[in-house]
């Protein structure tokens, strides 16, 4: 392992056995590819139930008499609006308005807060906004996620568990335990399926892991997991945000509070809100196989974008990307060509997401 993944997943040697070569994401090692078929994961997300080892988010805990005013700060959602057993995904601004990040902040209750994030500057711009505050900070790593992801998440887990989770709807959570161990359940996920994540301390995830692979549950790689959230229309922060776009560019202006004011990047975010350069997209693309990513978006000759994330989906039998067009090319039906390396073809703005567009299974009882 490199120096530079400073983080390890206890569940390392389980990612290794199924054939990962622990690769960096976040500075963890991660599974970016298993021995088994991407595909035949992907299958098992939309059929049945998988899971992935999301570890290598960030996980903070926040607590004390001015962790409301912190989160209030950090993020673009008023965080009063989010009660116990309650999250909500929101975003993190630099002091231009931009995308920072994106994380999910959860009120565990007893003046208890997480936010989880991943790559983007969450940690340190969190740092600056608790500076003379009354508040406790801490990064844990020993406090594991594990993603349960699909359409028999339910079931599997239910039987398992010590808390009905039929009652918790979407963006909530319980304290419970899962094979006796204590844990926090989540109705959370990044598929575009029914699920939960299941965050576990580092000595009982292999346990769990396990178990749950003994009830049915299929291990699943981030190969795999790139073509759910592609579907999906889930963003991924670094290739389809950065510090360059506003929330609104991105399709994340649901996560600004319109009444809130007084937070990083506010004043610049509302004079940015209207002058947008780009949108974000999900392109069909007229080829057999993904694409390389980065390649340019043209119309007649002109420049208008870039593809960010793409992917093959076997199940739709369709190449897409989520990528990023000028305004004025972002309605659905728009013909465009990308090029770059090897990639020499015509591709069409279409609706997204693509899968499950009313976003039924996410949401419902």
């Amino acid at each position: 392992m490199t120096e530079e993944l400073s983080r390890t997943s206890a569940l390392a040697s389980r990612h290794k056995e199924l054939g990962s070569g622990l690769e960096d994401w976040n500075g963890m090692g991660t599974a970016w590819s298993y021995s088994s078929d991407p595909n035949t994961e992907h299958d098992a997300i939309r059929e049945r139930v998988g899971m992935f080892d999301m570890s290598p988010l960030k996980k903070v805990m926040i607590s004390g008499s001015d962790a409301v005013a912190v989160l209030n700060h950090l993020t673009t959602r008023e965080i009063s609006n989010i009660d116990v057993g309650h999250a909500s995904y929101l975003s993190v601004l630099t002091e231009q308005g931009t995308m920072a990040d994106d994380a999910i902040v959860y009120n565990n209750g007893n003046d208890e807060w997480m936010i989880v994030h991943g790559s983007g500057d969450t940690m340190s711009l969190l740092g600056e906004s608790a500076k003379g505050k009354s508040v406790q900070i801490s990064f844990t790593d020993s406090l594991h996620n594990v993603s349960v992801q699909g359409p028999d998440s339910l079931s599997v887990l239910n039987e398992n568990c010590s808390h009905n989770l039929v009652e918790l709807a979407y963006f909530e959570h319980c304290d419970t335990t899962l094979f006796t161990h204590p844990c926090r359940i989540s109705r959370t996920g990044y598929s575009g399926e029914r699920g939960y994540e299941v965050f576990v301390d580092e000595k009982y995830v292999g346990d769990v892991w396990d178990k749950l692979i003994d009830a049915g549950v299929m291990p699943c790689s981030f190969a795999s997991l790139d073509k759910v959230r592609i579907e999906a229309g889930l963003l991924f922060y670094g290739y389809d945000m950065t510090t360059a776009h506003t929330p609104y560019e991105v399709g994340l202006g649901f996560t600004v509070t319109k009444s809130k004011s007084g937070y990083r990047g506010a004043d610049a975010l509302a004079a940015a809100k209207g002058q947008e350069k780009i949108h974000n997209v999900c392109l069909e693309i007229e080829h057999s196989d993904m694409v390389n990513g980065e390649e340019i978006i043209s119309i007649n000759g002109k420049t208008v974008g870039v593809v960010n994330s793409p992917c093959y989906s076997h199940r739709l039998g369709k190449s897409l990307s989520l990528a990023h067009v000028k305004p004025e090319f972002a309605k659905s039906g728009t013909r465009v060509h990308i090029n770059g390396g090897d990639i020499d073809c015509d591709a069409t703005v279409v609706a997204m997401p693509v899968y499950d567009p009313d976003k039924l299974l996410t949401h419902q009882n």
